[in-house]
């Protein structure tokens, strides 16, 4: 397997160039990291390898197939994307919007099968829903729309799975245990991407980092060698130290102002 890769890959929208030329790969079976300030084009580079957004120009492949050339039912038991904020206002059970995941692997008028429910179970039980099953979509917190919202993605099977700030509106606790999920996912051979705005979670969670910049990538590679306090200071215009937890091992930055030069 090859895994994702974009090659010159352009989108224009109002007359702006949001992501010029990216070039990018993510290897078969990790968890990697784009990462880049507000504006960066993030949202809509991860729309565009989800093959939602049809670039300008460019390609986007996995497992060496053309994204954009598969049928749509055929992609979407392939790729899986969740966005920040997609919401449904229709009055949906938790149970319900979950089961959507599944629509993909069913055929028009085939009723959810055991197997099918099944993996929603547990797709709602590896985000810490269980107990919210039969509750209206519409009545969740935002915290707990995007653990639904995962949880769906996770039902549906996908072998590459794009993610756009999975822990906006969470809470530490349930930050990490997505990280950890989204780690377990990524061993277990899907490829997962993630937009995250959050640099120590990049740094202590994902194989790999992706870096945007004003649409263009900067720096892509391993964590520890492509997060760099040079690189922090260039991307972000902030002073940076990396530092490992003294338990874990894992990678923790912290991030300050720069100092106002001497007068």
């Amino acid at each position: 397997m090859s895994g994702l890769s974009s090659e010159r890959l352009s989108i224009r929208a109002g007359g702006r160039l949001i992501v010029d030329g990216v070039d990018c790969t993510v290897a078969p079976g990790s968890l990697t990291a784009l990462i880049g300030p507000n504006g960066a084009g993030k949202s809509t580079l991860l729309r565009a390898l989800a093959a939602v957004e049809r670039p300008e120009s460019g390609t986007v492949s996995f497992d060496d197939r053309d994204l954009f050339g598969l049928p749509r039912r055929e992609r979407a038991r392939l790729v899986a994307l969740v966005e920040q904020d997609a919401a449904t206002e229709l009055a949906l059970t938790v149970e319900s919007v979950v089961s959507l995941g599944r629509v993909p692997h069913l055929s028009v008028w085939q009723p959810m099968d055991a197997a099918s429910r099944a993996v929603v179970d547990s797709a709602i039980a590896a985000v810490g829903m269980r107990e919210f099953a039969r509750r209206e979509f519409v009545t969740l917190s935002g915290g707990e729309r995007q653990r639904v919202l995962l949880a769906k993605a996770i039902a549906q099977e996908p072998a590459l799975l794009l993610l756009d700030e999975p822990t906006n509106h969470l809470d530490i606790r349930a930050q990490l245990a997505t990280l950890a999920l989204l780690r377990d996912i990524a061993t277990a051979g899907t490829t997962v991407l993630a937009a995250l705005h959050d640099l120590t979670l990049a740094a202590a969670w994902c194989d790999s980092v992706i870096v945007l910049h004003e649409g263009r990538v900067v720096a892509a590679g391993p964590t520890d060698a492509t997060l760099t306090p040079a690189l922090i200071r260039e991307v972000y215009g902030v002073d940076a130290t990396v530092l490992k937890h003294p338990d874990s091992g894992r990678s923790v930055i912290a991030l300050d102002l720069p100092s106002p030069p001497l007068s």
